[in-house]
């Protein structure tokens, strides 16, 4: 076989592997140092020389470079941030609150659930963490309002991969670190087709009710407290996040800080929080920072093990002939955009986004400038896509992570069927966006100027 042919196999093998259920990291990690022995090969003379191959070479500097790097320094103060918020029980006030204020309107509840999902998002940027606290906290009001039950899980797995997209993104900074682009451009222009998604889910949870009340019947009125309460929950428990959100964007899409910076002001801002709310304990911040370190180190070790992959993929001339296949169906754009988006799409079915993210995705970087697709506006053609990996069965992790905390109280089949409706709504929102790509690039292109290639 030739070496391209291997590097397809090694393709392949990833996948299946990963269907099996082998840990994502350590299989790119096992199969780049692999495969990357085989490609730089050379015969040993000597029992001594068997480890001198460039591939071990390879995979200390992929480690250094992760190690260094200043974008993803962003990453484990964000996630800090997030766990410490959580835990601060400021999102179960904000819940009641915005449920209170949106009374009148129809599914009330579910408006406040998709409404609180999508401030915590920006406050955590955490699919597992929003679903799961949302699924404990808004699944339970909603099923003793009697709303249906399959409604009523959809909203909270479509509210909670709001996280992925709404900035500050994790995902994001994952993308900036993969395609080299400018993080506070890729935040910027996320910030439109995020409030596009959120409103649209609302806008669909106002329309199925209006037209099946049934689905999410209206509060009792002895349920609804004075509105002087529901003014002074609203001003305690949503002002003071909106404020340390809009400080953490707001400095960054100002240019006044780095993402690093940023996020180490929103963890210490988060801290505040905690001490204001008197719900900051030893035990809460030490399991907020082991946390912290769990998810920092998968993600740390999901580059190490990715770029170490992708530089033997390269090496063994795998993108060359994925390139050459694609470039050689003389597509127009927007058909090379179709296929792409088409072909993450279905990656979404059997993955989650941060495998198709660094893996996939960087196959079809290389082609942008011979199709002329500014990359900011791929790059959220793929964050919206990538909000279908939580989505899609029959891997719809939000699903999962929403059954989990639930166990019996629903069947997985009753949150697919709720999940559907919303992952319509995002290919209409991929759509909406193509045809007026300003929504994502107007904001970036008045803050810092047009992008030039």
């Amino acid at each position: 076989m030739s070496d391209p042919q291997i590097a397809i196999v090694m393709l392949c093998m990833f996948i299946v592997l990963v269907l099996l259920g082998f840990p994502i990291a350590f299989t790119l990690l096992a199969m780049g140092v692999g495969f990357g022995y085989y490609a730089y090969y050379h015969s040993p003379q000597s029992i001594s020389e068997i480890f001198d191959n460039n591939i071990f070479y390879l995979l200390n500097q992929n480690t250094y470079s992760v190690m260094e790097n200043d974008t993803l320094v962003a990453i484990p103060l964000f996630l800090f941030m997030g766990y410490v918020v959580e835990r601060a029980n400021i999102v179960d006030r904000l819940f009641f609150s915005l449920y209170m204020a949106a009374r009148n309107l129809p599914g009330s509840l579910a408006i406040a659930a998709l409404l609180t999902c999508a401030v915590f998002s920006t406050a955590s940027g955490i699919v597992g963490a929003v679903v799961t606290l949302m699924g404990l906290l808004a699944y339970p009001a909603m099923n003793k309002a009697g709303y249906n039950q399959s409604f009523a899980a959809g909203v909270i797995c479509a509210g909670g991969t709001l996280g992925i997209l709404i900035p500050p993104s994790i995902m994001l900074i994952v993308y900036a670190a993969i395609a080299e682009l400018s993080p506070l451009r890729l935040y910027a222009a996320a910030v439109f087709p995020g409030l596009m998604l959120a409103g649209l889910y609302i806008v669909y949870v106002i329309i199925r009710v209006s037209i099946n009340p049934a689905l999410a019947p209206k509060p009792q009125l002895e349920d609804v407290p004075p509105k002087r309460e529901i003014y002074m929950n609203l001003l305690v428990s949503f002002v003071p996040l909106t404020v340390l959100i809009f400080l953490v964007l707001g400095s960054i899409l100002g240019g006044l800080a780095t993402p690093a910076e940023a996020a180490a002001m929103g963890a210490l801002g988060g801290l505040v929080l905690a001490m204001l709310y008197r719900s900051l304990t030893w035990g809460k911040v030490k399991e907020s920072v082991f946390l912290t370190a769990k998810a920092t180190a998968m993600v740390c070790w999901l580059f190490v093990g990715s770029w170490t992959f992708a530089s033997v993929f390269s090496y063994l001339g795998g993108h060359d002939v994925i390139e050459h296949w694609v470039v050689g169906m003389n597509l127009q754009p927007w058909q090379f955009l179709v296929l792409a988006q088409l072909i993450i799409f279905l990656l979404g079915w059997p993955l989650e986004w941060s495998e198709i993210l660094i893996i996939f995705v960087p196959i079809f970087l290389p082609m942008l400038d011979t199709f002329g697709v500014n990359p900011y506006f791929f790059a959220m053609l793929v964050a919206l896509n990538l909000q279908t990996s939580f989505l899609t069965p029959p891997m719809a992790m939000s699903a999962y992570y929403l059954k989990g905390v639930l166990k019996s109280q629903i069947e997985l089949i009753q949150i697919f069927k709720g999940l559907m409706p919303y992952l319509a709504i995002v290919i209409l929102c991929m759509v909406l966006m193509y045809q007026f790509p300003g929504i994502a690039l107007w904001f970036p292109d008045y803050l810092f100027g047009v992008w030039v290639p």
